[in-house]
This record gives structure tokens, sequence and C-alpha cells, in this order.
């Protein structure tokens, strides 16, 4: 067996966490994508970073590599899902005002095709289907580096008062 290994890095996320409460849910995350303000340790773990944020609508794109394989030799879904999740909860951040929070309720995904570490970049984008002050519900779609559909997924999120 060849060994191989990875240095997962993060940032504090406790100054975030401290704004959150402060700033548009589309303020805080243009704010972490311009470096502003750190963003989520999963990101650093998972190799995937939130790219693009407007109203209704997120971006992420993910790196996968063998770290990420199940035993089969293939991507574990587990990476697609939580890349959908992690989109669609921050397209419905997109709608929210300060002091207003989300947490995911359900995720529905339906897996297309496998991803391997040669399958390039994983952009996902998600969508808010429907606005809410309780309950906010969005779609996603994963694709590989040739443009090719690997997964989609639709979600409902509670929304909530933070701070």
């Amino acid at each position: 067996m060849s060994e191989r290994s990875r240095t997962v890095q993060w940032e504090d996320p406790a100054p975030g966490v401290a704004v959150m409460p402060t700033v548009s849910g589309l303020d805080y995350l243009h704010k972490m994508i311009a470096g502003e303000l750190p963003p989520p340790p999963i990101t650093n773990l998972m190799r995937m970073t939130l790219t693009e944020a407007e109203p209704g609508r997120a971006v992420f794109v993910c790196e996968p590599d063998e770290s990420h394989y199940n035993p089969i030799g293939t991507v574990h879904g587990g990476l697609v899902c939580t890349l959908l999740d992690s989109a669609l909860g921050c397209a419905v951040q997109t709608t929210l005002a300060a002091g207003q929070g989300y947490t995911s309720i359900e995720i529905k995904v339906n897996y297309l095709r496998p991803v391997f570490a040669s399958s390039g970049p994983l952009t996902c984008s998600a969508t808010v289907t429907k606005p809410g002050n309780r309950v906010a519900f969005a779609d996603g779609i994963v694709t590989d580096g040739s443009g090719k559909t690997v997964a989609t997924a639709t979600g409902s999120l509670l929304v909530f008062p933070i701070g």
C-alpha cells in the first residue's frame, strides 16, 4: 500500500459567528467571499469554496480527491450531499435579514452518475424556490468538470431568530 496524507487547517469560526446577527445573510456571504470573514471549517475539510452569492442563489466549487473515496473507489455520496446541503443553505441565507439563521430540515438527493478524483472540480448551484420566515425551500444541481450533471437535490430549511 502507498500512503497518502492531507493536512486540514481552518480559521477560528468565532469572528464570523459574532457578526452573523448584525448583517443580512447576503452581506455576510459577500464578506466571506471577499475574505473579510473566515469560511466555516467544513469548507476546508471538504475542499469546497463558496464562489458566488446573489439574492436567492449560491454557488460552491469542490475539488474531489482520493481522500473522499468510498470502498468501491468513487467519491462518497456524502461529499456530494454535503456540497448540496451547503449550497441550499447558503442560497436561503441570501434571503435572510440580519438576526435570522437557518438549519436544514430535509434534503432529498438524486445521484445521477459516479464522481471520481479525475471528474474535475464539482460546481454546485442552488436556487431558492420559496423563501420564508419559518420555512424556505431550495433546489440544487452539481455538475462535474465536463459540465455533466452528477446530482440534484431539493431541500427545506427552518428559518429562526439568532443573536
